[in-house]
């Protein structure tokens, strides 16, 4: 298997025979909207900063903000090159970033984690990613998720479908439980309810081929947009996790919901996403399995 280094992180180029070309593009995405371009701009610079700072982990100052809930320096410059970058082009927008919090009021707001996957970014694991989208009111109607190891530039407006490095994407056309891939994630402020989110695992495990825990909400909710998973779960989550990755997925032509098949995602936490067909199961095994009920 051939190998390619990536600031010190390993993955796989070529595999049986397989050539992955669009994971490494070239020229930057043409086309897009307006207010798109700059949010690729942004997300870009930050993952030049993220990119960056990769070969230096162990130097970097790391704060616990909450129990097991970490930030580095990195998330703090990236996420002010973000907001540099969007102030710039619409300085009297509103704007909700993970480290630095709230700032103005205005009809449109930007939601910005500007390094999605903290946890494994500082462990050397290669899954992060930089995630930005904007909202109109509540309703997310532009989103940029970019993970800057692998050159993956996921995009999508309210409306004009979804892409994968200007190619369109869609969901997953799988129509059951049975053989499919799930996400899920297992939130540190969310341990109280590990043991009703265990038997949730449990009842899919009986149809599932497998369930992956990867560390990055956004990144997930990336996958199930383009199809590379059936459906992802989770709860203790926050606008800035999952803001963009609900477009993303509705505009690949899934269906996003909270855990009793709500639209309050962005208010409780709690998101199902995937195909239309699964992400209805999945949510229907959250409530008879008693996970939803656990919210009450």
């Amino acid at each position: 298997m051939a190998t390619q280094q990536c600031y010190n992180f390993w993955f796989p180029t070529e595999t049986a025979g397989i050539h992955f070309p669009a994971l490494f593009p070239t020229e930057a995405p043409r086309m897009l909207k307006p207010t798109v371009n700059v949010m690729v701009k942004a997300a870009r610079q930050a993952g030049t900063i993220i990119l960056r700072h990769v070969s230096r982990l162990d130097s970097l100052k790391v704060v616990e903000k909450a129990r097991q809930d970490y930030a580095s320096e990195v998330d703090s410059l990236a996420e002010a090159e973000i907001i540099r970058e969007i102030k710039r082009a619409f300085p009297d927008q509103a704007i909700l970033a993970e480290e630095s919090g709230a700032q103005g009021k205005s009809r449109f707001t930007w939601v910005i984690d500007p390094l999605d996957g903290t946890s494994n970014f500082l462990r050397g694991m290669p899954h992060f990613c930089v995630s930005i989208a904007q909202l109109d009111g509540n309703e997310p109607i532009h989103a940029v998720i970019y993970d800057p190891l692998r050159n993956e530039l996921f995009t999508a407006t309210r409306g004009g479908g979804a892409q994968l490095n200007e190619k369109k994407i869609r969901v997953s056309e799988r129509l059951d439980l049975d053989g499919s891939l799930l996400l899920t994630g297992f939130a540190p402020r969310e341990r109280a309810r590990v043991g009703a989110q265990l038997e949730t695992v449990r009842s899919l495990l009986e149809n599932a081929e497998d369930i992956h825990r990867s560390g990055s909400a956004a990144l997930d909710m990336a996958y199930i947009a383009c199809g590379r998973a059936d459906a992802y779960f989770e709860a203790g989550l926050k606008p800035w996790d999952i803001a963009a990755g609900i477009l993303l997925v509705r505009e690949a032509g899934g269906r996003v919901c909270d855990y009793r098949g709500g639209s309050d995602m962005l208010r409780n936490g709690q998101v199902v996403a995937g195909n239309v067909k699964v992400c209805d199961l999945v949510q229907r095994r959250i409530v008879d399995s008693g996970y939803a009920a656990s919210f009450s």
